[in-house]
């Protein structure tokens, strides 16, 4: 049971993650970025979930970090001073870990390494964190109420979440300087036109449009290529060279060839629906 999430798994295998704190505009607090590690962590990982769609309760997405609380509102530590080498050499510890590690980063960190298809439908305002936890998730569709906003400048802060990492590989470096620059409120039409979206739907249409893409992702597929191609593409994309691509596409080959391969190859030669088996939880390691 979760506080600020509800979390649902159909007989598909698609799972639907809800920001549940409508009274606050779904607000990111330190109590969800708990949950929401849980889930992308734990309940996300389960192989009877197959992918994830994540939008909000009631008429936001997530209304960025509740800045509400006591006290630093983003949960770190003001009595520490890490120096650059010091962070880096024990990021993962205390007091670093919880102190002065990003919280929005340790959540979108998770979604990107989960094996499986995430998508955000993304149904109304979203901005700041709600904004920029959705970069890690795989496409986002939004509503035609959607207000999409990376607004750290008005805050005095910087882009988090891993953002500056995934916004240029989204839309390119010239518009996430735009973007981030000016700290202005987008439309999803402006946000479509920016390359962030993958597609606007009236309000009613998001989430049977989000439901239908998940289906077409995973049914009669192996949860163990998708897993693969998810990582592959990610780390090759950001490659130096292409042999890097190379070595990890020929053993992602060489594993999947006498896996889940084999059944795929009998199944078109045969003419029938594949019956894979193999599970996102045991994935062959290719790096």
């Amino acid at each position: 049971m979760y506080e600020t999430l509800t979390w649902h798994v159909d007989d598909d295998g698609i799972a639907t993650l809800t920001l549940h704190r409508p009274d606050a505009l779904n607000a990111f607090d330190l109590t969800m970025a708990r949950e929401l590690l849980q889930v992308f962590t734990t309940d996300a990982r389960d192989d009877a979930v197959r992918a994830v769609v994540v939008t909000g309760s009631g008429r936001a997405f997530c209304a960025g970090m509740d800045l509400s609380a006591e006290g630093n509102v983003f949960g770190l530590d003001e009595s520490l001073s890490p120096t650059p080498e010091e962070f880096r050499a024990a990021y993962d510890e205390a007091p670093y870990a919880d102190g002065v590690r990003d919280t929005g980063g340790k959540i979108t960190l998770a979604i990107h390494a989960l094996p499986k298809p995430v998508i955000a439908a993304i149904n109304g305002p979203a901005v700041g964190i709600g904004a920029t936890m959705t970069l890690a998730m795989d496409l986002r569709l939004a509503s035609t109420k959607a207000r999409i906003g990376f607004v750290f400048g008005r805050l005095g802060i910087v882009p988090e979440a891993c953002s500056t990492w995934f916004l240029p590989r989204i839309v390119g470096i010239q518009q996430a300087l735009e973007w981030v620059y000016s700290a202005d409120i987008l439309t999803a039409e402006q946000a479509l036109a920016g390359r962030l979206l993958r597609s606007v739907h009236e309000p009613d249409e998001l989430l049977p449009a989000a439901y239908d893409l998940a289906r077409a992702f995973v049914k009669d597929r192996s949860p163990v290529a998708l897993g693969l191609a998810k990582q592959m593409l990610y780390r090759n994309s950001a490659a130096a060279d292409p042999l890097e691509a190379h070595l990890t596409d020929s053993l992602a080959m060489f594993w999947t060839s006498i896996g889940d391969g084999k059944e795929g190859v009998a199944a078109f030669l045969e003419k029938r629906t594949p019956g894979f088996t193999g599970k996102a939880s045991e994935l062959p390691r290719i790096v």
